[in-house]
């Protein structure tokens, strides 16, 4: 996956867009059912950005490390790991380096918040994928959250919910939403709107591509890099996955 420069520029208000004491309450009870389930001890967090979700998972005893393609998100977790005493080693790595960098005997692979749509042709998946089955052991488990495209797809779901963030007299809000392309990919596209107290707002563009990756592609994907016991749920309460109605798709492996 080439340079997505949104990322590097989104670093500084990524932890100001997400509510993570919401997010993690939610997720990790899940996250750490699965972790459980394998024994796991190291982790792997592949496009972990402000390193929240690592950060957490360490101060739970695991051995983490984060690793980003963006040099910005992987300065920002830096900080947010020392920021609260936290040991968690941060690596700029993108899909398709982390093995070759980082090793290959990782009891989980994490890769969460839409991350993997990022890579755009059937030859990058495939080379991301058995990135990911080389980094891990045998039997090491692979964990991918991204949203249910098979819902977005069908039914031309454009807008996401509007975030807002306030700190003191200063305000942020953030609306994302895409645009559908004739070729079939998407194109991302966050404005983050900022203003102090009750003065003008300044306004910020960016936008990246994603390729929409449906169930049935991506199980495929991941069965062909090396993977196994391949299960799918529809958000991080484990409930089913249903292509009309989930708002996620949470897929779980195992490396064979």
């Amino acid at each position: 996956m080439g340079h997505v420069p949104l990322y590097d520029l989104f670093s500084a208000d990524y932890d100001r867009f997400v509510n993570w004491q919401e997010r993690l309450a939610y997720e990790l009870p899940f996250i750490e059912q699965q972790l459980a389930a394998c024994g796991a001890r190291r982790l792997l967090d592949a496009a972990c950005g402000t390193g929240i979700h690592a950060i957490a998972l360490a101060q739970r005893g695991y051995d983490v490390t984060g690793a980003d393609l963006s040099a910005g998100m992987v300065e920002q977790a830096r900080r947010n790991s020392t920021a609260v005493g936290c040991d968690v080693h941060f690596v700029v790595a993108g899909f398709g380096e982390l093995a070759a960098k980082k090793g290959n005997d990782f009891d989980v692979l994490l890769c969460l918040g839409n991350s993997l749509p990022h890579v755009l042709t059937t030859e990058a998946l495939h080379t991301t994928l058995t990135d990911f089955a080389a980094a891990l052991r045998p039997g090491g488990l692979l964990l991918v959250q991204n949203r249910n495209f098979d819902a977005v797809m069908h039914d031309r779901a454009r807008w996401m919910g509007p975030q807002s963030h306030r700190e003191g007299d200063r305000e942020w809000l953030f609306i994302r939403f895409y645009d559908f392309n004739p070729d079939g990919s998407l194109t991302f596209n966050v404005i983050t709107l900022r203003r102090d107290g009750e003065g003008e707002w300044t306004q910020q563009a960016e936008a990246t591509a994603l390729r929409p990756l449906l169930h049935a592609e991506l199980c495929e994907a991941i069965a062909a890099a090396g993977f196994g016991d391949v299960a799918c749920y529809g958000d991080m309460t484990g409930a089913p996955f249903d292509p009309k109605t989930s708002g996620n798709l949470i897929i779980t492996a195992r490396k064979t």
